[in-house]
């Protein structure tokens, strides 16, 4: 199984956005900073998931996938497959085909000071904006 702890961080809401990755896999692992320009801390949360998915269908193709964020708003829209937020709604169909390449994906909420090492790969893409 393939550990994905990700992060999204934004300075002012909304603001400049950042993304971090961070995966456990193969006794591997691998650190990802993403910059991604101006939007609200959710859809910094978001793009940090499906930024993981991009990076796991290229390193990890078929294998079984446990996702980590700190975000509640994102692990409650990804867990029961539903939104009435119409901003979260393409993140949300994204999220649904991405999964469709591996086998199992599990997503789990965690408090924030278990997503230390994702936070600060966030923090460090936004010194790249």
């Amino acid at each position: 199984m393939i550990e994905i702890y990700t992060d999204g961080a934004t300075i002012g809401n909304p603001g400049l956005s950042g993304a971090g990755v961070f995966i456990r896999g193969n006794n591997q692992s691998f650190e990802y900073a993403f910059p991604l320009g101006i939007m609200s801390n959710h859809e910094a949360e978001f793009h940090a998931v499906l930024k993981a998915l991009e990076v796991c269908k290229k390193l990890f193709p078929g294998e079984i996938l446990s996702l980590r964020s700190d975000s509640k708003v994102v692990v409650d829209v990804l867990e029961n497959n539903f939104t009435k937020n119409k901003t979260f709604l393409p993140f949300l169909e994204t999220f649904r085909e991405e999964v469709t390449h591996f086998p199992h994906v599990f997503i789990k909420w965690i408090p924030e000071k278990q997503n230390n090492h994702a936070d600060l790969l966030a923090r460090n893409a936004l010194q790249e904006l």
